[in-house]
């Protein structure tokens, strides 16, 4: 191999990767929106990720652009710029914040269906990538982003700084919301929730609309006033790092199933939706009787009385109360 094929092996340039990605998300079908596809075009990703995390346990690798192995600073960018989420930031070797699958991000920017003029919410400020994007749409005056860690909200406000955004970033529980900056026209959250936090909806104008991630999928709520709200499950699946703080998801769901069931999407995600109200062979019971329902048959119904979801009708008979497990 020569001198000039070894270079072109341990080069990447990062504007290049970065316009294939943003090629490679439009022909996905993902970037359909053309001021979307103007803010990831104008958001280079790897300004947010100078770093992340290969591998589990005690086989975890660092891959950092400032390795001074030029082959290693190439396999960072070539990261950066691959459609996949990435571990950024562990504690004892636990992932505690993360960059999001950037199709998933596209995806859940589009579903936002933000205006011009709307006022949103962040929760989970992780790397400020997903901010950044909103600035870009919206302006850095209409953008809030809450991160319980110092850490995190202070590496976000620097890689935002970086490009010249400067949207509220604040360290604080994403539980509580953002009274100070409300109210809000849309809640976009980036961390896996057992329930919606109640004191959401009254920072919320009415008709706001609020996006989470719940049981491996994406709720859609429509809010009506600062004690109820309601919407379906989007179709797409949805895996985040869990909200840390005074609402933290709990962890895992008993055993039950056969593993082959486990493996179906469809069957895992109203397995972890109906935890601790139904026993699982209940669930696979129903799930086989429903015509192994998708995500999009599923609902959130949030109010005063309590929290809870439903297979296609809130008040058809197959209602559960939501995030006892």
């Amino acid at each position: 191999m020569g001198a000039h094929q070894v270079h072109a092996v341990h080069t990447v340039d990062p504007e290049a990767a970065h316009a294939a990605q943003v090629r490679e998300l439009t022909a996905a079908g993902v970037l359909r929106d053309p001021a979307w596809r103007a803010a990831f075009a104008a958001v280079p990703r790897h300004v947010f990720v100078p770093c992340y995390f290969t591998g589990r346990g005690a086989g975890q690798e660092r891959v950092w652009g400032e390795d001074p192995d030029p082959a290693q600073r190439a396999r960072w960018l070539r990261g950066v710029y691959t459609d996949t989420p990435l571990a950024t930031r562990l504690r004892d070797g636990e992932l505690v914040s993360s960059s999001s699958q950037p199709s998933l991000m596209a995806k859940m920017l589009a579903a936002l269906d933000v205006r011009d003029g709307d006022n949103v919410l962040e929760i989970g400020a992780g790397t400020g990538y997903n901010a950044a994007l909103l600035c870009h749409r919206l302006g850095d005056e209409r953008v809030t982003t809450v991160d319980l860690d110092a850490d995190i909200t202070e590496s976000a406000r620097a890689h935002l700084a970086q490009l010249g955004y400067h949207p509220a970033v604040i360290t604080g529980d994403g539980a509580r919301g953002a009274p100070g900056r409300a109210p809000f026209d849309r809640i976009i959250v980036t961390c896996t929730l057992p329930q919606i936090p109640h004191a959401w909806l009254g920072q919320c104008r009415p008709g706001a609309r609020i996006l989470a991630p719940l049981a491996t999928g994406l709720i859609a709520l429509r809010v009506q006033d600062a004690d109820f709200a309601e919407g379906r499950f989007l179709h797409t699946s949805a895996y985040f790092v869990p909200l840390r703080g005074a609402e933290a998801a709990p962890q895992g769901v008993g055993g039950g199933p056969p593993y082959e069931l486990l493996e179906n999407e469809r069957f895992q995600f109203m397995l972890v939706l109906t935890a601790g109200a139904l026993h699982p062979r209940e669930a696979l019971d129903l799930w086989r009787t429903e015509g192994r329902p998708a995500r999009e048959r599923f609902g959130v119904t949030v109010s005063g009385a309590g929290q809870w979801c439903w297979l296609d009708d809130p008040q058809g008979p197959y209602v559960w109360p939501l995030g006892e497990g």
